[in-house]
């Protein structure tokens, strides 16, 4: 038993997505999250700067004691998370390895993924999907503008319906038999992707397979704490964004946010 607590980042409200999936899937274990919004978006940014970014927001986690790190962000997994696992003496998982481990199976033949134009330049999705099955075909998209139309809350209006339906023109008729959604913000077009896409195509929530791996990694390294409710802390870079209001808009069933702390890195 570790009464530790889970630290989980994201450059801004994407890692929500893995957050709330945690804490329901997790109710006693105690969850630290950043959200580092001051230096919202990541996924233009050359690969030098997101590991400087990455190791910053690894740093402020461990000053809480965190027992293990969770990269809830595509494009950090995808530039800084083998760097990071060699700094750190301490359990580091981001969201590609664990849903490529958890969905791929003979069934599959044709997965699409969908990220930030550095996730998607990086090829990480790509190349772990063929470590695990190289016959199978990965179309790649890169979707820049829907992380910041999360940021503002754009995710079921006219707006984020044009965007979706362009989006997913490239798509739509390749026969894909997956789509994984490879930034954690695109979770909240759920339900706009799926529409576009049709409902043979089943979508991949990356919140969903970290969780499913989180268990696991509890489990066998002897991190589980079962034994009191958990407590949930907030930190951003940035308070000044809207990030409470949209937070509680989209996951008020699941979590309730009501403040959140400066976070000084």
């Amino acid at each position: 038993m570790d009464n530790r607590s889970i630290g989980i980042f994201d450059s801004g409200i994407g890692g929500i997505t893995v957050f709330s999936e945690i804490a329901n899937d997790f109710p006693s274990e105690n969850i630290i999250y950043l959200g580092d919004t001051a230096k919202f978006p990541y996924g233009g940014k050359s690969k030098e700067t997101i590991i400087e970014l990455t190791k910053e927001n690894i740093n402020f986690l461990m000053k809480y004691n965190v027992k293990l790190i969770v990269i809830a962000c595509g494009t950090a997994t995808s530039q800084a998370l083998e760097e990071m696992q060699k700094i750190y003496d301490i359990p580091i998982i981001g969201i590609i390895e664990p849903t490529v481990n958890n969905i791929i199976d003979e069934s599959v033949h044709k997965i699409g993924v969908i990220a930030t134009e550095g996730t998607i330049n990086s090829n990480s999705w790509e190349n772990n999907i063929k470590s695990k099955n190289n016959n199978i075909q990965v179309i790649n998209k890169a979707c820049p503008l829907l992380a910041p139309m999360a940021e503002e809350g754009f995710t079921e209006n006219e707006i984020a319906r044009l965007v979706i339906k362009e989006y997913m023109k490239e798509l739509k008729n390749e026969g894909l038999d997956k789509l994984i959604l490879g930034c954690t913000h695109y979770p909240l077009f759920t339900k706009l992707i799926q529409e576009e896409l049709g409902e043979k195509v089943e979508i991949i929530n990356t919140a969903k397979q970290v969780s499913k791996t989180l268990a696991k990694m509890l489990k066998e390294n002897g991190l589980d704490n079962n034994t009191m409710a958990g407590k949930h802390e907030i930190f951003l870079t940035d308070t000044k964004c809207k990030f409470i209001e949209i937070a509680n808009k989209l996951f008020a069933n699941k979590i309730k946010i009501e403040n959140v702390k400066k976070a000084i890195i």
